[in-house]
């Protein structure tokens, strides 16, 4: 059944796990996980009786029709895409009200669940899924389309050490100017992976990707991320700022050359990265590394992924690992928590073009005296020079000098009731939070950053019954918050336990004896 746009056809859908479900031709078997936009399932295409994933819009975004048209994109952009190194989609439709796409399953892990088990890379598998990655992105890049979101999470490894690219959710047709995404409203990136210029709201091209991609291989290689803070718009300053330690001072052991190259996909300035997927995949090939084939090294057309015959050494070692990697999923394991997403949201330029449909934050017209505070020449500079005072006035000085720029405000007043919240005025943090907490449910990141304040706050004001109240609302939401706000949660779980339902407690307990993942999810 072909989608429908607008509004579903059962606008009062509430979210439940459809297992069991008919959708359309598939048969539902068991959920897999929830993102910000979609659910996904595990499904069998019934005519057919092969397994796939189905991404299923969630309800309450499916009532506000420029989600469905995003979800549309979306498939439109992944579907165009047919290559053996990305997850390919088979069919959209829309069944009694659900919206759904359902697409290739890859039965495998994630290099992200990889590295966490498993560690940093050697040469030659690292070499492996570079070479598969970047086929992919060139692909992309061939049909003038950039992913956007380029992280561990989404690069699939399969038993057989075949990688794939999944989730080209954020994807954009460079040359497409007829819908703008942004007034949808969902996450645009991932901090910890974003380029220097979508951290500004540039206009990005497929060399974005290419610097996405090389942090996620010097993560992949180093054993951590270039660049790491307690805050997305920590991490963001260093993408724009800091150079990275270099990747041979880390791992002694890789060619030179290799590790340059990767320390050129990292590049500041997109002028100074590789100018294609092609040219950098020769380039690689040119270092005559183990498991690079010479033919391959000087391959003509990029429109076909490398064969797993041309990867031979590499593809073998991934296939002995994720073999007895996928014998380990077999076992109970503990969900990660998701760091950096508090404010994935907010450093992306473009994204403030939707807010300003949003009525004015709690502080927006506040007048204290800021003469002090330097002006700086655009908004990113004045929140980065506001991040270095630390101070009630540099926050507020974001009021005064960008005054239009309604989501960076935002970002400001956030930054501003933690300062608050550590000075112990919690008569002025406390307004704050409850507006974030006032958000749309969609803005799940903003909500759980409310929450967890006003949680924090009731605690530390001595009344349990609102704190309890808070975290219960707030459990669902639990692995947006950022490592700072977990900590403060924390403490608060341990001195409300009392005041919690036994379920509810035995819920935090369980969420915050899970490790901290160094990546975002």
């Amino acid at each position: 059944m072909p989608m429908t746009e607008g509004a579903p056809s059962q606008p009062n859908l509430t979210e439940a796990d459809l297992s069991g479900r008919e959708l359309g031709g598939y048969r539902v078997l068991r959920r897999l996980g929830r993102g910000a936009m979609a659910a996904v399932y595990l499904a069998e295409q019934t005519s057919l009786k092969r397994q796939v994933a189905i991404k299923v819009l969630l309800p309450h975004l499916a009532a506000d029709s420029s989600y469905v048209e995003r979800f549309r994109l979306e498939a439109q952009a992944a579907a165009s895409l047919v290559h053996a190194n990305i997850v390919q989609v088979h069919e959209v439709g829309e069944c009694d009200g659900w919206h759904y796409i359902a697409q290739e399953y890859v039965a495998g892990v994630n290099l992200k669940d990889y590295l966490r088990r498993e560690g940093p890379l050697a040469l030659t598998p690292a070499v492996s899924v570079m070479r598969q990655v970047v086929a992919a992105l060139a692909k992309a890049a061939s049909h003038g389309i950039v992913h956007r979101d380029i992280k561990p999470e989404n690069i699939m490894l399969s038993p057989a050490g075949d990688v794939k690219v999944a989730d080209f959710g954020l994807a954009r047709i460079v040359s497409d100017a007829t819908v703008n995404l942004t007034q949808v409203g969902v996450t645009l990136g991932t901090p910890l992976y974003m380029s220097p210029e979508q951290v500004e709201g540039r206009p990005l091209d497929p060399r974005s990707d290419q610097y996405s991609f090389g942090v996620t291989c010097y993560q992949m290689l180093a054993g951590r991320p270039p660049f790491e803070a307690d805050t997305a718009l920590g991490v963001a300053v260093q993408h724009l700022r800091t150079t990275p330690r270099p990747l041979g001072e880390i791992r002694t052991d890789l060619p030179p050359a290799f590790c340059d190259l990767v320390m050129r996909m990292l590049a500041k300035s997109p002028d100074e990265r590789f100018t294609s997927g092609r040219e950098l995949l020769k380039q690689l090939g040119a270092l005559n590394l183990p498991g690079v084939d010479a033919d391959w090294a000087a391959v003509a057309d990029i429109d076909d992924a490398p064969t797993s015959g041309q990867v031979t050494a590499a593809t073998q070692h991934l296939q002995t690992v994720l073999t007895r990697q996928l014998q380990l999923d077999q076992r109970p394991r503990r969900r990660a928590w998701v760091l950096f997403g508090l404010i994935a949201l907010g450093l992306c330029a473009g994204a403030a073009v939707g807010w300003r449909t949003r009525a004015p934050f709690v502080l927006a017209g506040a007048d204290p005296t800021r003469s002090h505070v330097e002006r700086r020449p655009n908004v990113i500079d004045q929140l980065f020079y506001a991040t270095a005072l630390n101070t009630e006035e540099g926050w507020l000085a974001i009021h005064e000098y960008f005054p239009e720029e309604d989501f960076y405000i935002r970002l400001a007043d956030q930054q501003l009731a933690r300062l608050y919240l550590q000075e112990g005025d919690y008569a002025r943090a406390e307004p704050i939070f409850r507006e974030f907490a006032g958000l749309d449910p969609a803005e799940e990141s903003f909500r759980a950053f409310g929450l967890a304040g006003l949680a924090v706050v009731y605690s530390l004001e001595g009344d349990p019954r609102r704190s309890a109240e808070e975290l219960t609302q707030l459990l669902p939401l639990a692995k947006h918050l950022d490592d700072q706000m977990r900590r403060l949660v924390d403490g608060v779980i341990r001195r409300n336990q009392n005041a919690l339902s036994q379920q509810a407690a035995d819920r935090w307990r369980e969420l915050l004896a899970e490790p901290t993942p160094v990546e975002d999810g």
